[in-house]
């Protein structure tokens, strides 16, 4: 598989790229003062929200919260995974990617699987037009109602029976091991995976083949029977039918998440040509993201029965990280009996679209699911949904959806929301845990309060050189006694190995971690500070850092003095912070 690109090549590519003309040839720009605005090609305004900024090298929507380097502008605008974000813009900016860091089809390892992959993809194929024991396979797919075109579309083929089809179609067996279609027996040549299926080829963003699914043609176990992972193939990422979908549609309305692969072909039939299956396994927030990269609306459509129900839920589960406004998911219930094939076959196109209009919202979702089996009538039917619902509010970014979500579950409960929310972010607890001190530079969607750590932090995303003006940093290290301090530390030690790191490169850093909305808001906070009063204000909010933590720990210290409990050393400390 590929290797990690370094950090340090990702900082000299965002160096190297402007991120004003990256985005200005994509959406109309005017420059005003440094900045540049325009429409928010991510959320329709009719008001120009979206700001890019040439000194800093990010944008940032104030409208709709998008935000991020050239790399997520391309990943978001262009619907493309980090890694080949980053390989579009290393050719724009004349740069190659280390060799030991590159993927996808550039790597001579991978070469041979994705060529016996498409082999097998094309042999498949042919076998369901002129094998001779083909006739099953066909009758199967017409029964379904499936057309030739659409067979085609989707590269559906058939395996036959038999142990070696493939291995005796395609000469070397080691590649076909390797891509998962053989699987080795003792020391022979192996068999087969694929045997008496209908198969249906798993496509990439680009098309190529890198996996397939199975499906059996008469009754028996498994129903469906997929590659297993290979270097080139990762269950938890891809998606069926995401390439077929966005070749229909560049942008389509919404994305459609189905069971299995013959529904997504059905519905293709049908005129529905935006659906996509997962492979065999829970849905995983990886998969949301990347559908929300084509569509900001997804509709996950189970069977109504238990394990239907328990498909749903683990989807919400793993939806709610991925959650921000602008984003949309949604849940559709089939009629006991029915998978999305039968009922668009009963109800046609326009019946299973009204369906789609009418699918119950997550948030919809989630509160009755939780409020199905608690007493809210009693105070503790109302505590155990709190209980209950803590958990998955973490799950949720800090974003305008949390926050409305949260003020909705308050209301539920009979809370404050600001407590609840307090609760959720950990600020309410008497003792403060380091995960809600480190992520606090307490950001919670409103005005940004203006105390030293968030000044420093701001000032330090603005011109990340600063760092080098700070001593004895160690000295800091390991302290949470003010909220964002473990934070600002980290930012005062890349500033000190990486003197010359731009502030999109920073922010870059810290994309899809816990501090990465908190930074953004303190990236774009006008905290009115003059350019040429950087350095100054810099120094002395950092002088005020460590002042506010001199005087807690005087107070520590004179709770110890009171109880009579000072060492000797504590002493000592004692009396050089009381002079």
């Amino acid at each position: 598989m590929a290797g990690r690109i370094p950090d340090s090549f990702i900082d000299e590519l965002l160096a190297r790229i402007d991120i004003a003309e990256l985005v200005g040839e994509r959406v109309q720009l005017k420059r005003s003062g440094s900045n540049y605005h325009g429409l928010c090609p991510f959320h329709g305004e009719k008001t120009p929200s979206f700001t890019v900024s040439a000194d800093k090298q990010f944008y940032h929507c104030f409208g709709c919260g998008a935000h991020g380097s050239a790399i997520r502008f391309l990943m978001e605008y262009d619907r493309l995974e980090f890694r080949e974000a980053v390989e579009q813009l290393a050719t724009l900016a004349g740069m190659e990617i280390p060799t030991e860091a590159r993927g996808g089809g550039n790597t001579e390892a991978q070469k041979p699987l994705y060529a016996v992959l498409e082999q097998a993809s094309s042999h498949y194929q042919q076998w369901l037009r002129n094998h001779p024991g083909r006739q099953r396979a066909v009758d199967y797919l017409q029964t379904r109602g499936i057309s030739g075109e659409i067979a085609r579309t989707y590269g559906v083929g058939f395996a036959p029976p038999g142990w070696d089809n493939l291995l005796r179609a395609v000469a070397d067996a080691d590649p076909l091991k390797r891509a998962g279609l053989v699987v080795e027996k003792d020391n022979s040549r192996g068999y087969d995976r694929f045997r008496d299926r209908i198969m249906f080829p798993i496509r990439d963003r680009r098309g190529r083949t890198i996996g397939f699914g199975g499906r059996v043609i008469d009754e028996g176990e498994p129903k469906y029977l997929n590659s297993p992972e290979t270097p080139v193939f990762q269950k938890g990422q891809e998606l069926y039918g995401l390439y077929e979908a966005l070749q229909a549609d560049r942008h389509p309305p919404e994305m459609v998440v189905v069971e299995g692969y013959m529904d997504v072909v059905a519905l293709a039939q049908a005129g529905i040509h935006r659906a996509v299956a997962t492979l065999g396994t829970a849905t995983s927030t990886r998969q949301v993201e990347r559908l929300f990269r084509a569509s900001a609306d997804i509709v996950f459509c189970f069977d109504g029965d238990a394990a239907g129900l328990r498909a749903a839920w683990r989807a919400l589960e793993s939806a709610l990280p991925a959650m921000r406004q602008g984003r949309q998911v949604r849940f559709l219930f089939l009629p006991e009996g029915d998978d999305p094939d039968s009922l668009v076959q009963r109800e046609g196109k326009a019946g299973f679209d009204q369906r789609l209009t009418e699918a119950t919202p997550l948030s919809d979702y989630l509160i009755d699911r939780l409020t199905r089996e608690v007493d809210m009538q009693s105070m503790d039917g109302r505590a155990r949904l709190i209980e209950q619902a803590l958990p998955l509010l973490q799950k949720l970014p800090p974003d305008v959806y949390r926050h409305m979500l949260i003020e909705r579950v308050a209301g539920l409960a009979r809370l404050e929301s600001d407590y609840l929310e307090g609760i959720v972010d950990g600020r309410e607890t008497l003792t403060r845990s380091r995960q809600a001190s480190a992520a606090e530079p307490g950001i919670d969607g409103s005005a940004v309060r203006r105390t030293p750590v968030r000044l420093a932090i701001a000032l330090l995303l603005q011109r990340p050189g600063l760092a080098a003006e700070v001593e004895d940093v160690a000295s800091l290290r390991g302290l949470d006694d003010l909220p964002g301090l473990p934070l600002l530390v980290q930012l005062l030690e890349l500033g000190r190995n990486e003197p010359q790191i731009t502030p999109s490169a920073v922010l870059e850093r810290f994309r899809d971690s816990e501090y990465e909305v908190a930074l953004w808001k303190l990236a774009t906070w006008d905290h009115m500070v003059p350019e040429a009063g950087l350095a100054d204000e810099f120094a002395d909010a950092m002088t005020r850092v460590r002042r506010l933590l001199a005087d807690r720990r005087l107070q520590y210290l004179n709770e110890r003095l009171q109880a009579g409990e000072l060492t000797a050393a504590e002493w000592d400390e004692w009396t050089r912070l009381k002079r």
